[in-house]
C-alpha cells in the first residue's frame, strides 16, 4: 500500500472509530461531523426539517432502514450515522431502567425526585414544571459527555383506577385532569419550555435562572414520551396478564377518563412521543389501533413518533394470538402507526413481511421520517452538540444544591396529613430527650420507587429524625417489608418503652408492587398490623405512624385507635424524603398535601380487577372506581389532607348564570338539539363554535384560621345536573395552591372553561353540557350557575 493511500485509511479509520467503539464515551457520538458528511442535505439546519429527514430517508437501503425499527437503531456507517438508543428514562428523575443511560461514568448519581404519585400530592403546577425542567438539565447534562440519551420515555399518564395495580404509585393519581395538568407542565418543562431566547425564569423554590432558548418553537431539549396509550393498568392479577389482557372501556369511559391525559399531554403539552400498551383495548392490541394514533395526530395535533412499549409488538402474535403470524405482527402495528419497537421483533421479522407483501416499503419510511423528524429536532443531526444550545452542560449542572433543594420541596409540599388527634403534631424538640423509630424501612438508605437512578445525597428516615432527636434509637420490627415473622417485635417494644415518642413507619416497597406485580390485598403486608398494635398497646403515650408506598391502604385500624394520634403518608418521598418529614414531624414545614386518589377499604378487593367501568351499577353490586363514581365506603378520600392550621373559603366572585346564546354570536337556536326548545336539557359540545366567551374566572378567598402559616391547596369541585346515566357524583375542575399567613386571607383565581369543565360524556362518548343549575363546591361553601339557553 502506497505512503498516500495508507494515510487516506488511516484518516478514514479515525473517523468512523466512534461508530463501532464500545468503551465508555465522555463526548456524545453524532453524525454531520465536519467535513465528513456535513455537505449532505439532512445536515443543512437551514433546510426545513420535513425536506431534511425525507432527504435521509431516501438515501438509505431497505436494510439500512428496517435496522431503525427498534429502539437500539444501528449506525449506518457509509453516511457516518452512529448507532443511538431510543430508550432512556426519566420518571422522577434519571433512571436506570432504560439501556440509553449509564450511571458509569464522570456522572455517578444524578437527582431523585419524588415518585410521580406523591409529587402529585402537592397540588402544584409550577412545582411539576420546575422538576420537569431540572431532570431536562441533567439529562442533557449527562448526555454531553456520553452517559444518556435525549429521548426519555415519561411520564406516565395512565389513570390510577385500582387501588391493587402496582405501577400506580408512578402516575399523578385517579384524577383525569390532574393526570392531565401534570402531563402538560412536566413536558412542557422537561422538552425545554423553559429554554426562552433569555428570558429570566423562577423556579418552584424561587430561584432565578437565565435560559438561553430555540427561537422556532419546533426545537427540543429532549424529548418526553407520555404512556402507556391506552386503558393500561394492568398488570398480573389473578389469571390476567398485561401481555394479554383485553382491556373492554366504553365510549363514556374513555372519553372522559382515560383519553384526557393524553389528549392534553399533545395539545397542551406538544409531547413528541407516545407510548402505545400492551393490552388491547376492545378486542384490538393498543399498538396496532390504528384509529386511536389517527385522532392524537389529526384531532390532537400530534407531532411525533409512536414507540411501542417493550416486546409489545411480539406480544400481538406470541401472547395476544391477534395476528397470525410474526409478520402479520408486524404489518398490523406498522400499518396503524407505530414507528418503532422496543425490541428486536420487527429487526427480526419485517424483511419476511415485506418479502410476503404484507408491508410495503413507504411503511417504513412514514416511520423513519418521524423518526429521523424528532430527532433532527433534538439538534442531533446538527453537528457538534457542544457547539449547540445546550453545550456548556456538564456533570456540574447534575446533583445542583438548586435541585437537591428542589426534590425536598417536593417532598415537603407532597407528603399527607391524614390524622392528628388533638394536635398532637408537631412535636416540640426542646421537650423531648428521646425518641424510638421503628421499622424494616426507617433505616433503608432511600424510599425511591419505581424508575429510579442513583441519588446524590440519600438519607435514611432514622438519620433525617436523629437530625432533631439526638437520642434516637431504631428497631426494625419485621426483617423486611412482608413481615412474615413477628421475632422482632420484642426489641421493638423495648425501645418504644424507653422514648419520649415512638414513630412506627410502616407500608409498602417495591416487593408488595412493581411492574408487572399487582396487589392482592390492600390491608398492610404481613404482621406489620400486629407490630403497630403491639407497641401502640405497650406504651403509654400515643405514637406517630409513617406510611410509605404508592398503593392505597385500609389502615381503618389506626384511624379509629386513639393510641395512634397522627398519621402521615409519605409515599416514596425521593432523595431528600428523610429531611422533609423531620420538618414537618418537628413544625419546621406545615403539611399541605392532599392524597391524589381514593383509599378504599379491604372489601373493595372483591371489585373485579378487570373490570373496566369506571361508573357504578348497583344492580350488578359494583360500587364505581375513584372519587368521581364510587358510592360506597372510603378510609380516606380523593383531596383529603391535613394542615396544622385551619381554613375557611368564601366565593368572592362567580357568576349566577349562563346564557349560551347571548354568550357567543356563534350559537343560534338552530343549533339546539332536536326537542322543543322548553323540553332541551343539555348541549352538545360540538354544537358549539366556540366556547371562549363562556369562559370565567372565580376569585376565591382563602382565610388562615389559625395560628401557623403554611400553603394550603384550594380544590374547586363541579356537580352537574344528571340527566343522563353515569353522571359523576362530583368532579375537580380547578385547584391552586396558595401560600397563607395566619388569621389572614389570600386570594386566588381559577378560571372555569364551561365546556370543558361544565360538561359529561353521554354514553356514545360525546361530550354535552346539562343546562340548569351546576354546584360549584369549595369544601363545605357552595356557589350554584345557571346554564340556560
Amino acid at each position: 500500500m502506497s505512503t498516500e493511500w495508507r494515510f487516506l485509511f488511516i484518516c478514514l479509520f479515525l473517523q468512523l472509530l466512534p461508530l463501532f467503539s464500545i468503551s465508555e464515551s465522555t463526548h456524545p457520538q453524532f453524525p454531520c461531523m465536519p467535513p465528513t458528511n456535513s455537505d449532505y442535505p439532512f445536515c443543512n439546519t437551514s433546510l426545513p426539517i420535513s425536506t431534511r429527514a425525507q432527504s435521509l430517508v431516501s438515501l438509505l437501503t431497505l436494510s439500512e432502514k428496517i435496522q431503525q425499527l427498534s429502539d437500539e437503531a444501528a449506525a449506518i456507517p457509509r453516511l457516518y450515522i452512529p448507532a443511538y438508543e431510543w430508550w432512556s428514562e426519566s420518571l422522577h428523575g434519571i433512571a436506570t431502567n432504560g439501556p440509553g443511560v449509564s450511571f458509569n461514568g464522570t456522572v455517578s448519581a444524578a437527582t431523585s425526585f419524588p415518585q410521580v404519585l406523591l409529587t402529585a400530592a402537592s397540588f402544584n403546577r409550577s412545582l411539576w414544571f420546575s422538576i420537569g425542567s431540572a431532570i431536562a438539565v441533567e439529562a442533557r447534562a449527562m448526555y454531553n459527555v456520553g452517559q444518556a440519551g435525549l429521548t426519555f420515555w415519561a411520564p406516565n399518564i395512565n389513570i390510577f383506577r385500582d387501588p391493587r395495580w402496582g405501577r400506580g404509585q408512578e402516575t399523578p393519581g385517579e384524577d383525569p385532569m390532574v393526570a392531565s395538568a401534570y402531563a402538560v407542565e412536566f413536558v412542557r418543562g422537561f422538552q425545554g419550555g423553559n429554554w426562552k431566547g433569555g428570558d429570566e425564569i423562577r423556579g418552584a423554590v424561587g430561584k432565578k435562572r437565565v435560559l438561553r432558548g430555540d427561537s422556532d418553537g419546533d426545537g427540543l431539549m429532549l424529548s418526553a414520551c407520555c404512556k402507556h396509550l391506552t386503558a393500561y393498568d394492568l398488570e398480573k392479577w389473578g389469571n390476567f396478564s398485561r401481555y394479554s389482557f383485553d382491556a373492554v372501556v366504553s365510549n363514556q369511559d374513555l372519553e372522559d377518563t382515560y383519553q384526557p391525559p393524553f389528549r392534553s399531554c399533545v395539545q397542551q403539552g406538544k409531547a413528541s412521543c407516545l407510548m402505545c400498551s400492551y393490552n388491547r383495548v376492545n378486542g384490538v392490541p393498543a399498538c396496532a389501533r390504528q384509529d386511536l394514533f389517527q385522532k392524537a395526530k389529526t384531532e390532537w395535533g400530534f407531532k411525533g413518533y409512536i414507540t411501542s412499549d417493550c416486546d409489545a409488538v411480539a406480544t400481538v402474535y406470541e401472547y395476544q394470538h391477534y395476528a397470525n403470524s410474526p409478520e402479520d405482527a408486524v404489518a398490523d402495528v406498522l400499518k396503524a402507526g407505530t414507528d418503532i419497537n422496543c425490541g428486536s421483533y420487527m429487526l427480526r421479522h419485517t424483511q419476511s413481511a415485506i418479502d410476503q407483501g404484507k408491508v410495503k416499503e413507504e411503511d417504513i419510511d412514514r416511520a423513519l421520517f418521524n423518526l429521523f423528524s424528532v430527532q433532527m429536532r433534538l439538534g442531533l443531526f446538527d453537528g457538534d452538540p457542544a457547539n449547540g444550545l445546550y453545550g456548556n452542560l456538564g456533570p456540574k449542572d447534575v446533583c445542583t444544591k438548586e435541585h437537591r433543594t428542589l426534590a425536598l420541596e417536593a417532598a415537603r409540599q407532597g407528603i399527607v396529613l391524614l390524622k392528628n388527634d388533638k394536635k398532637f403534631l408537631p412535636l416540640d424538640k426542646s421537650r423531648i430527650s428521646s425518641l424510638a423509630i421503628i421499622g424494616p424501612q426507617a433505616d433503608q438508605p432511600f424510599l425511591g420507587g419505581g424508575y429510579t437512578g442513583i441519588p446524590c445525597k440519600p438519607e435514611s428516615l432514622v438519620e433525617g429524625l436523629k437530625t432533631y432527636v439526638e437520642k434516637t434509637s431504631f428497631a426494625a420490627g419485621c426483617v423486611d417489608v412482608p413481615c412474615l415473622s413477628d421475632t422482632g417485635f420484642d426489641e421493638a417494644v423495648s425501645i418504644a418503652r424507653k422514648a419520649d415518642i415512638v414513630v412506627v413507619v410502616a407500608g409498602l416497597d417495591l416487593s408488595q408492587e412493581t411492574e408487572d406485580h399487582d396487589r392482592v390485598s390492600l390491608l398492610l403486608p404481613g404482621k406489620q398490623m400486629a407490630l403497630i398494635s403491639s407497641v401502640a398497646s405497650a406504651i403509654q403515650k400515643p405514637l406517630v405512624l409513617v406510611l410509605t408506598g404508592g398503593g392505597p391502604l385500609d389502615v381503618s385500624f389506626a384511624e379509629q385507635d386513639p393510641r395512634i394520634a397522627s398519621i402521615l403518608w409519605i409515599g416514596y418521598p425521593g432523595e431528600a424524603g428523610a429531611k422533609a418529614l423531620a420538618e414537618i414531624i418537628f413544625g419546621d414545614f406545615n403539611p399541605g398535601g392532599r392524597l391524589p386518589m381514593t383509599w378504599y377499604p379491604e372489601s373493595f378487593t372483591r371489585v373485579p380487577m378487570n373490570d373496566m367501568n369506571m361508573r357504578a351499577d348497583p344492580y350488578r353490586g359494583y360500587p364505581g372506581r375513584t372519587y368521581r363514581f364510587y358510592i360506597g365506603h372510603r378510609v380516606y378520600g380523593f383531596g383529603e389532607g391535613l394542615s396544622y392550621t385551619k381554613f375557611a373559603y368564601q366565593f368572592v366572585s362567580a357568576p349566577n348564570k349562563l346564557n349560551l346564546l347571548r354568550s357567543s354570536d356563534t350559537v343560534s337556536s338552530k343549533n339546539i338539539p332536536r326537542q322543543r326548545r322548553e323540553e332541551v336539557n343539555y348541549f352538545h359540545i360540538e354544537e358549539l363554535d366556540t366556547c371562549d366567551s363562556l369562559r370565567f374566572h372565580v376569585e376565591i378567598s382563602v382565610t388562615n384560621v389559625g395560628d401557623m402559616d403554611g400553603s394550603h391547596v384550594v380544590m374547586l369541585f363541579s356537580r352537574v345536573p344528571k340527566i343522563v346515566k353515569g353522571t359523576p357524583e362530583k368532579q375537580l375542575i380547578g385547584f391552586s395552591r396558595v401560600h397563607t399567613v395566619s388569621r389572614r386571607s389570600t386570594e386566588t383565581s381559577i378560571m372555569v372553561d364551561p365546556c370543558e369543565h361544565f360538561s359529561i360524556a353521554n354514553e356514545q362518548g360525546k361530550r354535552i353540557m346539562p343546562l340548569g343549575d351546576h354546584t360549584m363546591m369549595l369544601g363545605d361553601v357552595v356557589h350554584s350557575v345557571s346554564v340556560e339557553i
